[in-house]
């Protein structure tokens, strides 16, 4: 990863980290107010460590183009199946002020624990006066600050687990404890939330359209005679998500373009058209051509040719829509990732007829 990628100016920081108590969670340069339910601490406590709310995140998901992701949207399917969303990155998440507030509080009570310190590990009023206040060094965790670095312009970073992969052990790799960044810049660290990463998770958040194919015949096909398939041209569009940490200055738009359609007859018994069964997109958006009256003897340019009856359980047609996924981000980034496919079924009754009237 580029120090060029990882280049981009620091904003005001949204408050994360949060004090746990027994009777309320305070959010970090806010004695009052709760935090929002989707930020507070969730899931077992045991000793020092609180692992759920290590998934609260400052990104902010939204769909620009292509659609709402209600329910006739559904999630890709990278092609790749190596390919998977950043696991855990880092995310500013407290000034100095906020810090000392915070660590003030746990003083005043000292059974309280202050949360995200890493994505698993909670400390206590000890371990947070000593290296934050006095500047000792802990094991593990680097230099001290003096004084929660009241002198100097920037935050305190914490690392973020990815919700949909919590479970995974490369999710536990973000543990450095609350570190110190100067304002100006994103830290130079692997896990740095770099527009790349963000592009990365707006892609695991893209939701296309649940299309189904057209098809002619449309009841039952017939055996050696070809039944049309096709898409018409605004039936989808191109869906993009922006994904925007403000508080890094950083930010992705993952764009996912409908490229192709392949088709699975759901026999061997079969051919399409085109041989490979990529149906190519059309100039125009569509995919393949609509049937029209007195087209029976033309081979359509996307389509299936049955050669045998379905003997009354139909074929299940698969039909794969290609996705082609890219991203272009903050500073002038740009790149592109794996495509994505969705698949939809269809039943298809096949019959033993030779000719028919279309």
């Amino acid at each position: 990863m580029s120090h060029a990628a990882k280049a981009g100016a620091l904003g005001a920081v949204s408050v994360c980290a949060v004090i746990l108590s027994s009777t309320a969670a305070y959010a970090i340069g806010d004695d009052n107010v709760e935090p929002p339910s989707s930020g507070r601490p969730s899931g077992d406590a045991s000793g020092a460590t609180l692992t759920a709310a290590a998934t609260a995140t400052g990104i902010k998901v939204r769909q620009v183009s292509g659609g709402s992701s209600g329910s006739s949207h559904e999630p890709l399917a990278p092609v790749d199946p190596n390919w998977e969303p950043p696991a855990c990155w880092y995310e500013p998440v407290a000034t100095s002020q906020q810090l000392k507030a915070a660590v003030d509080r746990l003083k005043k009570n000292p059974n309280t624990n202050l949360v995200h310190v890493t994505p698993t590990l909670s400390w206590g009023e000890e371990l947070m006066v000593d290296h934050y206040e006095k500047g000792t060094a802990k094991t593990g965790s680097g230099a001290g600050y003096e004084n929660y670095n009241l002198d100097k312009d920037g935050r305190f970073w914490r690392g973020v687990i990815n919700k949909n992969r919590e479970d995974d052990p490369e999710s536990a790799v973000c543990e450095r404890t609350l570190f110190w960044q100067n304002s100006g810049n994103l830290p130079d660290d692997e896990h740095a939330p770099t527009p790349d990463v963000l592009a990365g998770y707006a892609y695991d958040k893209i939701n296309v359209p649940t299309t189904e194919v057209e098809v002619n015949p449309v009841t039952k096909s017939t055996v050696n005679l070809p039944t049309w398939v096709w898409l018409d041209k605004g039936t989808f569009k191109e869906v993009r998500v922006r994904a925007e940490l403000a508080d890094a200055g950083v930010w992705a738009e993952t764009t996912a373009k409908p490229v192709a359609l392949h088709l699975e007859p759901g026999t061997d018994d079969a051919e399409t058209r085109p041989a490979s069964g990529d149906c190519k997109i059309n100039d125009d958006g569509s995919i393949g051509t609509p049937y029209s009256k007195g087209d029976s003897d033309k081979t359509p340019p996307c389509g299936i040719t049955y050669q045998r009856a379905s003997s009354g359980r139909p074929y299940e047609l698969k039909a794969s829509i290609t996705w082609q996924i890219s991203w272009e981000g903050s500073g002038g980034t740009r790149g592109d990732l794996p495509n994505g496919t969705f698949e939809t079924t269809r039943d298809m009754t096949v019959q033993e007829i030779q000719s028919i009237n279309r």
